[in-house]
């Protein structure tokens, strides 16, 4: 079995390489996701996973993409997401390309604490799933964010709409981790 320092490492690596996607955005776009409504996140992070499902069930891809990229897009759209809550949305690109890093990099280190509380709870409980399942888990994370989006985002029992992008961005990186441990044929 991995060890939860190996699970680290792994972690870190899926989160570098999330983060080089997100960095080379910034420089072609800079954070013009801004001025995006927390629904329209979420369904960005809908079309990433329905992709995801769809490429697991037919096999095959149109525009040549697999799916490792849209995991690490469910990263980025997820932290994104969490920024978005916490600041509020823009009517135009208000913080700058350095801000934007600095914001994304404190939300990777949130996710990767929480990964490593519950990875220590649940035994490395992921490394036995498969990665349709983790697939299938964001999309029940994403109906149910937006059942929260709906109800103005009230709950009566359940966690909120972070807590949701969270699992949905750490879901995603056992995805990239196992897809890349399957490439390097570990």
């Amino acid at each position: 079995m991995t060890t939860a320092h190996d699970t680290n490492a792994q972690f870190e690596q899926a989160l570098a390489m999330c983060r080089s996607t997100f960095v080379a955005k910034l420089g072609d776009y800079g954070p013009s996701w801004r001025i995006m409504r927390p629904e329209a996140i979420t369904d960005q992070l809908f079309i990433k996973a329905k992709r995801i499902r769809t490429l697991q069930v037919k096999g095959v891809s149109a525009v040549g993409e697999g799916i490792l990229p849209e995991f690490v897009g469910i990263v980025n759209y997820g932290l994104i997401g969490i920024i978005q809550l916490r600041l509020g949305y823009a009517d135009s690109k208000d913080i700058s390309t350095e801000r934007a890093i600095e914001l994304y990099d404190a939300l990777a280190t949130e996710a990767k604490t929480l990964m490593m509380a519950k990875n220590t709870d649940y035994d490395e409980a992921w490394r036995g799933m498969r990665v349709l399942s983790y697939v299938d888990l964001i999309l029940a994370k994403i109906e149910r964010t937006k059942e929260i989006e709906d109800n103005k985002g009230m709950t009566k029992v359940s966690e909120g709409i972070d807590a949701n992008y969270f699992d949905m961005v750490n879901y995603a990186v056992f995805g990239i981790i196992k897809l890349t441990e399957d490439a390097a044929g570990q």
